[in-house]
């Protein structure tokens, strides 16, 4: 620096007091002083950034898997008592409340297949208010957190998925994409991802923003109490039946049935339309949670309302679900996907065994159908 001339010299970069003064404004530095020295305003910013940078690192470098033992307590309490909810249904509980029980199950289903993942995290459709009511209350009796949140997770698996940011990474286990990932702290790039989800169509919902609001006086309204008190008052049903049957058993088998698109439709089946991602068909898991276990296609074509290409609704009771309140209005705006569209995508990554575009030959040889998938690569490109 040299006092005489009024010009501060600090390497490259020059300030003189004598300059226009909108220069001035717009040219002169911000100076921080720190114990060892000065820094300019861009090089302060780059040292914070560098900072919370290893800082990320650093947690991540520190990950370690850390169980929640009250969530180890609760779910171990829960399957335990519908076990004992099942010993019931063979023993004391009334055939009305099996029934009941069975109806809930559907119910609730579809507030997670047709509300949470198909309208909600996936836009796949749209809705009236008078459907998205409906669904609001059955994903509530369902109990697997607010509907915004759900998707929300959902959205952030998709975009990462079978990665360290997927909420239940496959990668790691059968029991991890089932359970696990409920009974340990989440990785820290599940934190880190999530909050660049965009949940601002979903926020705008008054339906899904009520439910947010007072989900801790719904949830066990709409799950366990009323499930308890409906077969007490009307059919008369002890208090120990309804609990451990409409309520416990229920809400159990109903989790297990979604968790199992997250293991089971993660690794078990076949793809015929991206051989080189997780996801599989899985026609077991479709059967049983309402037809979510087309898992290869959704995977591949996320935005088909269907989840499946051609919609059969002996496994999707979902897209039949949706399809008749459609006929009605109040489901309207259904996205799907074009036919060319899914050949064109089985015929370039497909495994060969779509019943329609695969190779036909279930025993021909694996060398022939790699040959040909490269072959037909080639030419696209």
């Amino acid at each position: 620096m040299t006092r005489d001339s009024g010009t501060y010299d600090c390497g490259k970069r020059r300030w003189s007091p004598t300059a226009n003064p909108r220069n001035q404004e717009r040219m002169a530095p911000n100076i921080t002083s720190t114990p060892t020295g000065v820094l300019f305003e861009d090089e302060t910013i780059e040292l914070e950034r560098t900072g919370q940078e290893t800082e990320i690192l650093k947690e991540k470098r520190s990950y370690t898997r850390s169980i929640v033992w009250k969530n180890v307590l609760i779910f171990s309490y829960l399957h335990l008592g519908a076990l004992y909810g099942l010993y019931l249904v063979f023993t004391s509980a009334k055939l009305a409340t099996t029934f009941f029980a069975f109806l809930l199950y559907q119910c609730t289903g579809l507030g997670i297949t047709a509300g949470a993942h198909r309208l909600w995290a996936h836009r796949s459709y749209k809705a009236k208010w008078q459907l998205r009511l409906i669904l609001m209350i059955f994903n509530t009796i369902a109990f697997q957190d607010a509907a915004i949140d759900w998707a929300r997770d959902h959205r952030v698996h998709h975009k990462y998925s079978e990665t360290n940011a997927d909420p239940h990474n496959a990668k790691r286990g059968f029991f991890f994409a089932h359970v696990g990932w409920l009974l340990c702290r989440k990785h820290p790039d599940v934190k880190e991802k999530g909050k660049g989800i965009d949940l601002s169509d979903l926020k705008s919902d008054p339906i899904l923003m009520f439910q947010k609001k007072y989900y801790v006086l719904l949830m066990p309204l709409f799950c366990f109490i009323l499930p308890t008190v409906i077969p007490v008052f009307c059919w008369n049903e002890t208090w120990s039946n309804a609990y451990f049957v409409a309520a416990i058993l229920r809400y159990v088998f109903t989790l297990n049935m979604t968790w199992l698109v997250n293991s089971a439709a993660h690794l078990f089946g076949g793809k015929p339309y991206d051989r080189f991602i997780n996801p599989a068909q899985n026609k077991g898991v479709a059967a049983m949670a309402l037809g979510e276990g087309w898992h290869n296609y959704h995977h591949v074509f996320p935005w088909d309302y269907k989840t499946a290409e051609l919609g059969n609704y002996k496994y999707n009771t979902t897209t039949a679900f949706i399809d008749f309140f459609a006929k009605i209005g109040w489901a309207y705006e259904m996205k799907s996907v074009n036919v060319d569209t899914i050949k064109r995508r089985v015929e370039r990554t497909g495994d060969g065994t779509h019943e329609l575009w695969g190779w036909g030959d279930k025993d021909q040889p694996s060398e022939e159908r790699e040959k040909a998938v490269i072959t037909h690569h080639g030419k696209e490109q």
